[in-house]
């Protein structure tokens, strides 16, 4: 038996909080009284976390080089584990610097792609 994407955020700022969406797009549930929707006015930048992105990330760590965008061990572990047909690991920093992993199905993956495209 496999299991779907968490539709969580499994790294970083907002870590364990799950994603759910709405009409305004993907928000992160932080909290009962707390969320915060996914715009192009709180994300600086995103990129979908690959097979080779994994592959090239784990080249230049033994090398003693980090990307910008992975979130040390636990991102590499994330990327590894999406290849899981539908589940997909996105990085995201947002305006005030602070950065997730997020791993989510397709329908929260299109919902995300759509609004930040």
């Amino acid at each position: 038996m496999t299991l779907g994407a968490k539709n969580a955020v499994i790294a970083g700022e907002y870590e364990k909080s799950k994603l759910i969406t709405s009409k305004n797009g993907l928000i992160i549930a932080i909290s009962f009284t707390k969320s915060l929707t996914l715009t192009k006015d709180v994300v600086e930048s995103y990129e979908v976390m690959s097979e080779e992105h994994t592959k090239s990330a784990t080249s230049a760590i033994g090398r003693g080089l980090v990307g910008s965008f992975i979130l040390g061990p636990v991102g590499l572990l994330a990327g590894l584990s999406a290849k899981q047909k539908g589940t997909h690991v996105v990085a995201v920093e947002y305006k005030d610097g602070n950065k997730s992993l997020l791993e989510i199905n397709d329908k929260l993956y299109k919902v995300l792609m759509t609004t930040l495209f």
